[in-house]
């Protein structure tokens, strides 16, 4: 979702009006809420649960047929979104759809949505010429209202001095916490975790370590924080980051360290300094863009790739690197 900013503001811009969203996923609306370039956002809790036993989809089709004809971006390559546009009275004509080939090439996510949105439908609609690169990198929008909450959050928890994010989890470890999480290929070990903490803290003895993730990561953060010795300055924030806390958090961090995984992308987006770590996603697929200093490390292998063969000096030397 991160990535798909590229695509809304290039398709706001050749259109001259606001791009409306269909998506799903809890994250969704507080990342996009306050994205200038988004009209209406629909959500769908699912698109491969029964047409009859899912109200959302229920809801789709109504507002597709309320909202009129206009062209269509579609990104999703699975043949229950184009079934669930068609119900809704999409025509194939004003469709321009992602291609199913070529998945695997060494192609950039923002570059893939930038060609996607430099297409016409066959139908077409007028246009405004844009330079597509000057969207290539995603953005995120950080409110004032949302950096003055988290000023004083940070006040009230005595988070001074350098904040420097480590992002363990990932799409697998939210979903089933420490189950099914330390073979996947983006586990890294809680020691190598602490490992790299206490350098950190022993470049920068005033900053604090805070552990990123969500509440069902609670675990394998702790393991972490206890892994580290129970030093102070490192702190487990799984029930403490909702999208409106965790932003305005990684705009003003130090740095982060992060496998391969959304909060990665947000801090690039934000330009926060970034040390990423793949397993096996192609980092040429894969990789966070930003204006900040990104450091990859990790995915030489290929899909035989594991970020449990990175070695700690190689994650250090490269958070070291960012200053």
């Amino acid at each position: 979702m991160v990535m798909l900013t590229t695509l809304m503001r290039l398709v706001s811009a050749r259109y001259g009006q606001p791009v409306d969203v269909v998506s799903s996923g809890g994250w969704t609306p507080p990342l996009l809420e306050r994205e200038p370039t988004l009209g209406h956002l629909q959500m769908v809790t699912s698109r491969k649960t029964p047409y009859l036993l899912c109200p959302s989809q229920w809801a789709l089709v109504r507002w597709l047929r309320a909202r009129g004809r206009g062209p269509v971006y579609l990104g999703d390559i699975d043949p229950e979104m184009r079934a669930l546009l068609r119900r809704g009275g999409v025509r194939d004509e004003d469709i321009v759809a992602r291609p199913a080939a070529g998945e695997d090439a060494p192609v950039l996510w923002p570059d893939r949505w930038l060609a996607l949105g430099a297409q016409d439908p066959s139908h077409a609609w007028p246009t405004v010429a844009v330079d597509a690169a000057q969207f290539r990198l995603p953005r995120l929008v950080v409110t004032d209202a949302e950096r003055a909450a988290f000023a004083q959050w940070r006040d009230d928890r005595r988070l001074h001095g350098p904040l420097v994010l480590f992002q363990p989890g990932n799409k697998r470890t939210h979903k089933r916490g420490k189950v099914m999480t330390a073979d996947h290929p983006k586990h890294w070990d809680a020691a190598h975790w602490a490992a790299v903490a206490q350098a950190v803290l022993e470049d920068l003895p005033e900053a604090q370590v805070l552990l990123c993730g969500s509440p069902p990561e609670h675990e394998v953060l702790e393991d972490i924080r206890l892994a580290a010795g129970h030093d102070p300055r490192v702190h487990n924030l799984s029930n403490e980051l909702p999208i409106p806390r965790l932003l305005p958090l990684i705009e003003q961090a130090h740095s982060m360290v992060s496998v391969d995984t959304g909060p990665a992308h947000a801090a690039a987006a934000l330009g926060c300094p970034l040390v990423v770590m793949f397993g096996a996603a192609s980092p040429e697929k894969w990789r966070p863009i930003g204006p900040g200093r990104i450091a990859l490390l990790g995915g030489e292998r290929g899909a035989a790739s594991r970020v449990a063969d990175i070695p700690v000096d190689r994650v250090v030397a490269a958070w070291r690197s960012l200053a």
